[in-house]
């Protein structure tokens, strides 16, 4: 029996519009593609197609609807209540006898936005011509020979095919797994190359890639770019606030996406829309104008991405700051925030944080143990006065009861029990594997303005993981729901009397997690954020004059910032 590759095509994984809503993937085989995509995207519907039953078989447990038919000669088999968002050939037209026709009718399945993704080897990659040069060419059972290939393509023949049947190839991607081994090829022909009047240099680039991905849309569409700089990594925030979305924006074929540095704002050229995202800027005097004055004279709509109380900050209260009144925008993550920014800037967005891919569940292994998690920046006020009550049910609970502390030193040594882990400030990606370890999650807010503005990510990054919230009903009363989806807490006494509930009954912290992980999946993944991120970065350009009046009559009131700043404003288009 043929092994199956059981593993997703990353380049195509991250290339499916992650705002799709119904994807068919032909060529499906045991359907890893469609699984890894169903963990950042649960709502869409996943189609799948395959010519052997036997990998369709695992493929059905993972995917919506498969079906086993052959679609050169059968129609789609699937009743569509909406078009199709993205179609994907993952290492297919080379198999079929004529791929053209067969792209051509299912792109009538595509919505006009649709888009298709095509993974094909590419015919001009050096292993081709060192084995016809040796003599040694033979069909082999995968790879590059696979025995069953009947079509070859390059970049020249696969454009001119999309083309010829109407769709519109928007890029083309090469993936690249053994550069080395090309350029010493390319290297040793390089006289031979020279000879027949062909660049050594851009044979290498074209015998480089072994397969190439394309982007194909079935009609033209205006792309847009936005930009970001953003803060060193600290606890997450540069990930969930700017990071992530932008790589989840650029899984749309017409976004491009791209992190900066100060000194290395590139602007897009021609009349491209384009979006700079300020990632919690500090942007008062001289220095702040310059950033402004840069970003402005070149044509950028500007963006003030902020996710905490401004006043706790104290230089975003003078009256020459820019981070808010000298943007066209402001996003931040939270209503409340909003409520706040707005007094600034009035063109404020609120994208609330959200989760990027579900993890895979690794905790409830031992019913025998529970293990609370804490991790949190600068948190004493807030746990302090709950630290008396945390120790009394540690010593009733005993080794039935861990605990596992990252960053908090404090938190750490101030909890008398033995059964007790600490991990240093880490990245993000080891701060949601060691939260996923736990079964319990504690959530202390004090009561406070600035901890009023917080959001709830802590709560949403607990239930991805499938981990049981114990929270204060600041901030998470407002999210969870109490004794279905996590616990929520009042005082130290209510703290006890859920902590001592959890431990002692398992299954009621896990069908916590179980509830808690089904409300992410079902409302609060980034992909269900991406089309309103886009659609609005794009109202944003739409409206940009009016912005711009706007802005410019905010920075005339700012004595500090140069006149020349504000006239600029005023000349943009």
């Amino acid at each position: 029996m043929p092994a199956y590759p059981d593993h997703a095509n990353n380049d195509l994984l991250e290339r499916i519009p992650l705002s799709a809503r119904v994807v068919l993937d032909v060529g499906c085989s045991t359907g890893a593609l469609g699984a890894a995509y169903k963990r950042l995207n649960p709502r869409a519907r996943l189609l799948g197609i395959d010519k052997d039953p036997v990998p369709a078989a695992l493929a059905a447990r993972r995917l919506d609807q498969v079906a086993v038919v052959d679609v050169e000669h059968d129609p789609l088999p699937f009743t569509l209540d909406r078009p199709i968002d993205c179609i994907v050939y993952g290492d297919v037209l080379e198999h079929l006898s004529d791929p053209w026709p067969v792209l051509r009718r299912h792109a009538e399945a595509l919505s006009d936005d649709g888009s298709m993704l095509i993974c094909v080897p590419n015919m001009q990659h050096w292993s081709f011509a060192d084995r016809l040069l040796r003599g040694t060419w033979k069909y082999e059972p995968d790879g590059l020979l696979d025995e069953t290939h009947l079509r070859w393509y390059s970049l020249e023949t696969m454009r001119e095919g999309l083309e010829a049947i109407g769709l519109v190839p928007h890029e083309v991607s090469p993936r690249v797994f053994d550069a080395a081994s090309a350029q010493e090829f390319a290297g040793m022909i390089a006289p031979a190359l020279t000879r027949l009047g062909v660049d050594p240099a851009a044979y290498a680039r074209r015998a480089t890639p072994l397969q190439y991905v394309w982007r194909v849309l079935k009609q033209p569409r205006q792309s847009i770019t936005v930009a970001a700089n953003m803060l060193e990594p600290v606890g997450g925030v540069s990930h969930v606030r700017v990071v992530y979305p932008l790589q989840a924006m650029r899984s749309d074929p017409t976004v491009q996406t791209r992190f900066v540095s100060s000194g290395d704002i590139n602007v897009p050229a021609g009349d491209m829309p384009r979006i700079f995202v300020l990632h919690r800027p500090t942007l008062a005097g001289d220095r702040g104008a310059a950033v402004i004055r840069k970003l402005l004279a070149d044509g950028w709509v500007v963006v003030t991405e902020f996710d905490d109380h401004p006043d706790h900050f104290g230089m975003l209260n003078a009256d020459d700051e820019l981070a808010f009144r000298g943007v066209h925008a402001v996003q931040t993550s939270t209503p409340a925030l909003a409520a706040i920014l707005r007094t600034r800037n009035p063109e404020v967005m609120v994208f609330p944080n959200m989760i990027r891919v579900l993890p895979e569940v690794r905790n409830f292994l031992d019913p025998q143990v529970m293990t609370l998690f804490f991790g949190a920046l600068n948190r004493e006020r807030d746990w302090a006065p709950l630290m008396p009550v945390l120790n009394e049910v540690a010593e009733k609970a005993g080794g039935r009861l861990r605990f596992r502390v990252l960053h908090d030193q404090g938190f750490f040594d101030t909890l008398r029990t033995p059964h007790k882990q600490f991990t240093p400030t880490c990245d993000y990606d080891t701060y949601l594997a060691l939260l996923g370890q736990c079964e319990i999650s504690l959530m202390p807010l004090e009561d406070t303005p600035f901890n009023r503005a917080k959001s709830d990510l802590k709560f949403i990054e607990a239930g991805a993981c499938r981990v049981a919230s114990l929270a204060s009903h600041i901030v998470y009363g407002d999210s969870i729901e109490e004794g279905r989806t996590g616990l929520l807490f009042h005082n130290a006494g209510e703290l006890r009397d859920r902590l001592l509930r959890l431990v002692a009954m398992p299954e009621l912290a896990r069908g916590l997690g179980d509830a808690a992980r089904h409300y992410v999946a079902g409302e609060r993944m980034l992909a269900y954020q991406v089309a309103p991120r886009i659609a609005w970065y794009r109202s944003l350009w739409a409206r940009r004059a009016e912005l711009n009046s706007a802005l410019h009559a905010r920075l005339m009131e700012m004595p500090l910032l140069p006149n020349a700043a504000s006239a600029e404003v005023g000349a943009m288009p």
